[in-house]
């Protein structure tokens, strides 16, 4: 009997693994902005990156599922759409179009979008949040708890306080399948977080968040001054790392224009 129930238990998870396949599970790339970096000293603690400068992409995706979509990250604001490009410091920040124009080219509307997850809350992940409030905002304990942490962070995030929240510690599996992950990857920030997509034809996909910034940074694990804490991270990267090589993974660094590159250009996708 417990052998037939065993047998069972195999056959029923195999379906599970094969019924993620058959939802037909799309990855589509959307264009978040452009930064220009003119020194990335604050990007390598090592001190190894000073004086040098780096033209960065800023992407965001949208994973369709049966039971609902998924925006990861938000990208810079859209108020830089038709304007000269902002100057912050060492960023030079541009945009071309908003994620409601592009998604709009996929027939998306912003109520379409179920949920709604950030990799992280720095500016150029957060930026156009507020144009998807009737999603539910997936985010970890640790980093809600950041951003809320003082009236001074709780003024700068006041746009997300009226979303539908669900928090959540450690990894967390969107849809229950075990197609789309969100990762407890921090480091970056308190509660930084990559995402793990599972697809039927191009297999699994990584999607860094700000765990790395450049193909070259992953290679040397360098870790930007302004993280919130270097130790974690490079355990994170440690993790990450193992994820890969045992999913085989496809890794796509959200800044890397050579990475990105290599993507399918709307309407097009990674299924």
């Amino acid at each position: 009997m417990k052998k037939f129930l065993g047998v069972c238990l195999f056959a029923l998870s195999a379906f599970n693994v094969a019924q993620a396949h058959e939802d037909n599970l799309r990855l589509y790339t959307l264009d978040c902005g452009d930064i220009a970096v003119s020194d990335m000293d604050g990007f390598s603690s090592a001190g190894d990156y000073a004086k040098t400068s780096a033209k960065l992409g800023n992407t965001c995706y949208l994973i369709r599922h049966k039971n609902g979509d998924l925006l990861w990250d938000t990208g810079l604001p859209a108020s830089l759409v038709n304007a000269k490009p902002m100057v912050n410091g060492v960023f030079s920040l541009s945009m071309q179009k908003t994620l409601v124009e592009q998604l709009k080219d996929i027939k998306v509307t912003p109520s379409d979008i179920e949920y709604l997850s950030l990799s992280h809350s720095h500016f150029d992940h957060v930026g156009q949040a507020s144009s998807f409030a009737s999603a539910t905002w997936l985010v970890s304990d640790k980093e809600q708890k950041s951003m809320f942490a003082n009236e001074k962070s709780s003024a700068q995030f006041s746009a997300f306080k009226d979303f539908k929240r669900k928090t959540f510690t450690g990894d967390y599996d969107v849809f229950g399948d075990g197609s789309v992950i969100i990762l407890d990857l921090a480091g970056h920030t308190a509660g930084h977080s990559a995402l793990q997509v599972n697809l039927k034809n191009t297999g699994t996909v990584l999607l860094s968040g700000d765990l790395y910034h450049q193909a070259k940074s992953r290679e040397l694990k360098r870790v930007p001054r302004f993280n919130h804490d270097e130790k974690t991270t490079l355990k994170s990267m440690a993790r990450f790392e193992k994820i890969a090589k045992e999913t085989s993974a496809r890794v796509v660094i959200q800044h890397e224009t050579a990475d990105i590159k290599k993507l399918p250009k709307l309407p097009k996708y990674l299924d």
